[in-house]
């Protein structure tokens, strides 16, 4: 096996069997030997003369060699004593206080298994509402969602994560606007991804500009009226805010869902990406695409043949999955094998385009898309339809769409692949690149990380160079490089440099032949406005997405305060850097940036010329005693980034224009640690979010947080 470092410390960190002493008791390779055992004895139940080596051998070797990877649970579970391995739930809650608190119990039962939670909380009656059974009032959607979420807090406190929850209302409810806002405060409901359920009917009153009636699900009476374009609004300033909610396309969801007599999808796992019936659970997985290459002629094309192998494979894989899960609950269990729902998704999209020299934004790119999803929904459908006949179809196929034979009510979901990315060293679903180049700290040296694909063309370019690498690694970016030729800066654009349109455009590739739903993150730079969140929301409904999650750069925080934090004591040597500013006409600003072994946590400022030195102390101070309060780095450098001082101008581009921007870049380049000041370019916008187990930078991909040198992931 060739595991990259990196996949080696996740696999060390979360998957491999551990002694009492938390030691590792197995390798990577018996790791999916173990695996891929489990999962092939389900064949003896179809066949008791089945030839389990030979089928534990080949679902060994697309894991071995990182073609293919089931999800998390599978892979951290099969063929130990949890044997929980599916990702994805979802729970119905109905309008009873007994309800309510069964589907906490269900949903803590699961997160303890190590699965994520979808909750439809449009059934509950508003607030303020009558409960007759004790003449009181209703607390509303918003205030159960809290339960849920404190008891997801208390369930995973000794877990390998924190358990994932998806809450949805329908755009209809009364409650609608306080659903809306109630991430509107950092760190409230932060085990919950939230979408608001959007109906054609809403979206035909936003056209027309129209009122849009509110409904008490109660008694489906109307409660009031209002512009659908003020709840739109809304939903586009707080997405623009920071990234939530997102939006379900619920009638698109429910006209192309394969068992419509079994009822209505309400709600979808964490992610969005996985539309489920009340109780049911889909397990998944993804094949590697960067793999499914092979050379022609001097050139790098798809290797379909390949491809159409691993597509079976896996299929069967998927399908044996079922048979030897064992479930939380017996409801969960009856409808799962009743409908045997996988899917199957993809990784190293980006990777592949870069091997075929198609850029990423490009009409190109779209129809590479369309056409390998079509393959992989055409030969996933065959591969089912060879099961059934030899396994049976799924019961419920009588109740479903299907006229021919199928094994499964679905075969394809695209779904985040955090974790899975990097055990497999590949890029993440069907997203772009995120970083070119980085230069990683270690503890005692510097160690330049480069993109594989980008170091190996640019060698094979003639214009690789240990300084340019390092050059990019400083800068984030290729872009406007002389010495990167225009056709590579075209090929190697990173997921802030693609316009929004294309994101969208790309997601909806990807549906038109997925069964399930896609799991994309739509990037937007801290410049984009609400107006083109908007135009985003609206581009996801023309073009056939069964759903949409934006997160525009920067907009969001994590973990903010850290309540109960007494400040920590500063030890007796620190490590850190002093940079020098000029500060328009205040003359030269030194900013020195010390950190602990935890994170930084000091910072002394001091200045020169015309300007007021005990207020620039004063400063420094107050941001130390903040830091080792346990108040995060982004929430100080969200209240001191972007003043500008009216006295401090200047033509010079090396100035800056107040003490606290020069604050700012110096805590930045401190945090980011990675990546070098430059007092000239300053630095390339990317998030602040960081890493609760490393304190690296973490990324918003696929609608989670990633931190891509520990592999962390709060959803998947």
């Amino acid at each position: 096996m060739e595991l990259s470092p990196n996949a080696v410390k996740v696999l060390k960190r979360r998957y491999l069997k551990r002694d009492d002493q938390g030691n590792p008791t197995e390798t990577p390779e018996e790791l999916f030997k173990r695996v891929a055992d489990n999962i092939a004895h389900a064949d003896l139940l179809y066949d008791e003369h089945a030839d389990i080596k030979g089928v534990s051998d080949e679902f060994y070797t697309i894991m071995a060699h990182l073609e293919f990877l089931p999800n998390s649970p599978t892979l951290m579970n099969a063929g130990r004593k949890l044997q929980q391995l599916s990702a994805c739930f979802v729970l119905p809650i109905e309008d009873s206080m007994e309800s309510i608190f069964q589907t906490v119990k269900d949903a803590a039962i699961i997160h303890k298994t190590g699965g994520g939670t979808g909750f439809s909380f449009s059934r509950l009656r508003p607030k303020g509402d009558i409960v007759h059974s004790t003449d009181g009032k209703a607390s509303g959607p918003v205030s159960f969602m809290s339960v849920i979420d404190a008891a997801t807090d208390v369930v995973t406190q000794g877990g390998k994560r924190r358990g994932a929850n998806m809450g949805v209302l329908r755009v209809d409810h009364p409650d609608i606007t306080e659903f809306i806002t109630c991430k509107e405060k950092e760190g409230q409901f932060h085990n919950f991804n939230i979408s608001v359920v959007v109906t054609n009917k809403f979206m035909e009153a936003l056209k027309d500009n129209e009122d849009f009636a509110l409904i008490n699900p109660r008694n489906s009476k109307v409660v009031k009226s209002v512009k659908a374009e003020e709840i739109f609004s809304k939903i586009t300033e707080q997405a623009w805010k920071n990234g939530e909610p997102g939006l379900i396309f619920i009638e698109r969801i429910n006209e192309t869902q394969p068992t419509p007599q079994l009822g209505d999808i309400e709600s979808t796992n964490p992610c969005g990406e996985q539309p489920l019936l009340p109780y049911e659970s889909c397990n998944l997985g993804s094949i590697n695409l960067a793999k499914m290459v092979r050379s022609e002629k001097g050139n790098l094309v798809i290797d379909w043949d390949r491809l159409k192998k691993t597509i079976e494979t896996a299929v069967h894989f998927l399908d044996n999955v079922i048979d030897v899960n064992k479930f939380p609950l017996k409801e969960i269990e009856k409808i799962t094998k009743g409908n045997r729902k996988i899917g199957l998704g993809v990784m190293g999209f980006a990777d592949l385009l870069i091997q075929l020299q198609i850029p990423y934004d490009s009409e190109e790119g779209l129809k590479t898309a369309e056409e390998l999803m079509q393959f992989i929904e055409k030969e996933s459908n065959k591969a089912s339809q060879a099961l059934a006949e030899k396994r049976g179809s799924f019961p419920n196929i009588e109740k479903s769409v299907y006229d021919l034979p199928m094994r499964n009510a679905t075969t394809t979901t695209i779904a985040p692949t955090g974790s899975l990315s990097i055990i497999a060293h590949c890029s993440s679903g069907i997203e772009p690149l995120y970083a070119l180049a980085y230069i990683r700290k270690a503890v005692e040296e510097e160690l330049l990380v480069i993109n594989p694909y980008l170091e190996k063309t640019a060698k094979k370019e003639g214009f690789y160079s240990e300084k340019l690498m390092r050059e990019i690694a400083e800068t984030g970016t290729v872009q406007n490089n002389e010495k990167v030729p225009g056709k590579i800066q075209r090929i190697f654009k990173t997921a802030l440099e693609i316009d929004y349109t294309w994101h969208v455009k790309m997601q909806a590739a990807f549906q038109k032949y997925t069964d399930n739903a896609v799991s994309k993150t739509i990037n937007l730079p801290t410049s984009a406005t609400q107006e083109d969140v908007k135009n985003a929301f609206l581009l996801a409904y023309n073009s056939g997405c069964k759903g949409i999650t934006v997160y525009r750069d920067k907009s969001r925080l994590e973990q903010v305060l850290h309540p109960g934090k007494k400040p920590r004591k500063r030890p007796s040597v620190m490590k850190g850097t002093t940079t020098k500013f000029r500060i328009g006409n205040c003359g030269n600003l030194y900013v020195t940036v010390n950190e602990d072994e935890k994170s930084v946590c000091e910072v002394f400022v001091n200045i020169g010329g015309e300007g007021c030195p005990p207020l620039s102390e004063a400063v420094g101070r107050l941001i130390s005693l903040a830091l080792r309060s346990g108040i995060d780095v982004n929430a100080v450098l969200k209240q001191i980034r972007g003043i500008r001082c009216i006295g401090c101008v200047s033509d010079e581009d090396t100035v800056v224009l107040s003490c606290p921007e020069a604050i700012t870049r110096a805590i930045e380049a401190q945090v980011k640690g990675s990546v070098k000041f430059n007092p000239k370019t300053g630095f390339r916008p990317r998030p602040l979010d960081i890493c609760p187990v490393c304190n690296a930078i973490m990324i918003h991909k696929e609608g989670c947080l990633v931190c891509e040198n520990c592999s962390y992931t709060q959803c998947e």
